[in-house]
């Protein structure tokens, strides 16, 4: 005799359930595979590698005066003033980021003040606005993107690559 509580649920109930919030604030189980549609769901490319280590500053939050390590992917919604050192930054349109960043790839949708080197590759969207010591390994702005300081293309990352001038799409203050 079967219990009620193993087997299948009923379709209607499961629907009429609301989604359980976990403490990163979104629905579903807290697991690292439901953080990767996080980015996903601001607008961010799939540029979060799976199961590596992620920050989230989320917004009204304000972080100063550390150093960030050890961190795969930082997605900045709030106000970071640090120095850091990773794979990703993903800064949304409400985000800031200010003080020293290295990174392998960068997607700017809010603003970034400092110093900025990006191994491979800068995306600038319309609502970004990059100011200070900028190194990049590629650049592409959108249309209506901001960039402004001491703009320099290094080395690309990857091995045997030419020395290419730097994809610049379209920009409204270069």
């Amino acid at each position: 005799m079967a219990t009620p509580f193993f087997g299948k649920r009923d379709e209607a109930q499961a629907v009429a359930r609301p989604a359980a919030v976990n403490s990163y604030g979104g629905s579903g189980p807290s697991s690292p595979s439901s953080l990767k549609s996080a980015g996903d769901a601001a607008g961010f490319s799939s540029t979060i590698k799976e199961g590596g280590s992620r920050l989230m500053v989320g917004p009204n939050i304000k972080l100063k005066g550390v150093e960030i390590t050890d961190c795969d992917t930082l997605m900045v919604e709030g106000l970071v003033e640090a120095t850091m050192n990773s794979r990703v930054i993903q800064i949304t349109e409400q985000g800031a980021f200010k003080g020293v960043a290295e990174v392998e790839q960068a997607e700017i949708r809010g603003e970034f003040d400092g110093s900025l080197t990006v191994r491979q590759k800068l995306m600038i969207y319309a609502t970004g606005k990059v100011t200070g010591t900028i190194r990049y390994g590629k650049l592409v702005v959108e249309d209506g993107g901001q960039i402004s300081g001491d703009i320099t293309l290094t080395a690309q990352a990857t091995p045997g690559a030419s020395h290419q001038p730097a994809l610049l799409e379209k920009s409204g203050n270069a």
